[in-house]
């Protein structure tokens, strides 16, 4: 039975502070994380912690609880466990991000994953060439039906499935993307991983008839699972030095990356905003971050798990700030997202027969793009276990273009429905 509030009922968060709000933020994505890995459920490999991490501070920042009946105060009063304002989301968006970007770029290997891969890299950058046109022929199919600002929220499912989960958040961050647009973006990501996984993991069945198909060379496999081992390498552990090291190379590309953004124009196209002080100071960040992996501070270990701490905190941050009444646009969004995906699908088996390229590699290429550095493991070790750090080599390079396509990809969605509707 649900309680009813008196009408003087006052709706007042519970936590305000910004080092409450961190701390519960913190404990929502170690608790699912926890939950995973304890008990093994089958549902995280369909629903994985990334949109719990979303869904819990969306639910703690919109769903109100009778203080009276717990004992926290002595009238009845309803309170919001979180804020959907909070300092602590203003530092996650404007430091939190950008030490993610930096941290995860620095890590980008092309030369590597080209060297194991090779014409695979191909089929992965035709399958990011696809979630572009994808993105812009769904959002001109489906526009129509959605709010006006929900190219944004293509924009964001763009950075997502042309890199990560951090590109969504990037993104997000230069398209000024509502968060609970973010929210459908997540939702849509997630409902189409449960389909697109499976389709990826299962081609493996077909793999004779497709290799036949695709015309590829019987020799491929092998110099492939070759290349993979001479590149195999172990990452040591952090020291305090290299924990040291990676702040400061952090700070610096910040730093300098926003005093240089507060120089560069504004663009305006039509009177609109394109590109903000925000939006250019998330690319000289990416832009800074990417000549950096090209030098030997690529080695420096500990910024994958720092970076990835970071992305899941800032999405947990994403998931308070957003309002429910923004939901009720999924099922079309989502439609979109369907038509997306199928788009994608076809440039890559395009590229792979274009490029005479095996299934495995294709399906690693596809999970790359669209499951990022966490999806591509996991298929790279269905297919064949000895390319899984290539998968990762091959994920990272969707990081490094992901933050400029996905935002080009928004603003053509965007034009694209304009002209024709």
């Amino acid at each position: 039975m649900e309680t009813e509030l008196p009408e003087e009922a006052v709706i007042t968060p519970l936590v305000t502070d910004p080092l409450g709000v961190t701390t519960v933020l913190a404990i929502v994505c170690a608790f699912w994380f926890f939950v995973e890995q304890r008990t093994k459920w089958k549902i995280f490999q369909y629903l994985p912690p990334l949109l719990w991490i979303y869904a819990t501070p969306l639910i703690l920042s919109n769903f109100g609880i009778i203080t009276s009946s717990l004992g926290l105060s002595s009238a009845d009063s309803a309170q919001n466990i979180l804020p959907t304002s909070s300092d602590t989301y203003g530092w996650l968006r404007n430091y939190g991000l950008p030490i993610f970007i930096v941290l995860m770029l620095m890590k980008v290997d092309v030369a590597g994953a080209i060297r194991v891969m090779g014409r695979g890299v191909g089929v992965m950058l035709l399958g990011t060439v696809g979630i572009m046109v994808g993105g812009i022929v769904a959002y001109t199919i489906v526009g129509n039906w959605l709010p006006e600002n929900a190219w944004r929220g293509f924009g964001a499912l763009a950075g997502s499935w042309i890199g990560g989960t951090g590109n969504m958040g990037a993104a997000a961050q230069m398209l000024e993307t509502p968060p609970d647009m973010f929210g459908i973006a997540v939702l849509a990501d997630n409902v189409i991983y449960v389909i697109w996984l499976p389709i990826l993991l299962g081609s493996k069945s077909f793999a004779d008839r497709f290799n036949r198909w695709a015309r590829v060379p019987e020799d491929r496999i092998e110099k492939m699972e070759a290349a993979a081992q001479a590149e195999a390498k172990e990452e040591r552990a952090p020291n305090m030095r290299d924990l040291l090291y990676l702040g400061v190379i952090s700070a610096v590309v910040i730093w300098l990356s926003v005093a240089l953004s507060n120089v560069a124009p504004i663009v305006r196209i039509n009177g609109e905003v394109m590109v903000s002080a925000g939006t250019w100071k998330i690319l000289f960040i990416t832009t800074f971050a990417l000549i950096l992996s090209l030098t030997r501070l690529r080695e420096l270990p500990g910024a994958g798990p720092i970076a990835t701490a970071l992305i899941y905190l800032f999405v947990a941050g994403m998931g308070a700030r957003a309002e429910l009444s923004g939901l009720s646009e999924a099922p079309v969004f989502i439609l979109g997202a369907f038509i997306w995906i199928f788009i994608h699908g076809a440039f890559v088996l395009f590229g792979a027969w274009l490029l005479k390229v095996d299934v495995h590699s294709a399906a690693i290429a596809s999970a790359a793009n669209v499951g990022g550095a966490a999806s591509a493991p996991v298929v790279a070790a269905y297919h064949r276990e000895s390319l899984i750090p290539v998968s990762i080599l091959m994920a990272l390079i969707g990081y490094a273009a992901g933050n400029y396509l996905a935002f080009l990809t928004g603003h053509l969605a965007h034009w694209s429905q304009q002209l024709f509707f």
